[in-house]
């Protein structure tokens, strides 16, 4: 049985986790043959202020220009 751990720094929709839990699902059946249900997928989001890459907070990083496009449209 496969378990698969997916840590995301910041957040997602419901419909995104949904989308990832399916995909990999789908992923794990195609390549590994292991039946949908089967498939354990546990998706943890991780505070920008709880996680840092490069010695700096995530949450003090300069937001890319997608970002910045993502938060003015309301997408993530």
């Amino acid at each position: 049985m496969p378990f698969v751990d997916i840590r995301i720094a910041g957040t997602a929709t419901r419909a995104q986790k949904s989308a990832i839990v399916a995909d990999v699902t789908k992923a794990l059946g195609a390549h590994l043959g292991k039946p949908a249900s089967a498939v354990q997928v546990n998706i943890i989001e991780v505070s920008t202020e709880n996680y840092g890459a490069g010695g700096i907070l995530i949450a003090d990083r300069p937001a890319s220009p997608a970002q910045e496009v993502a938060s003015a449209d309301g997408k993530r």
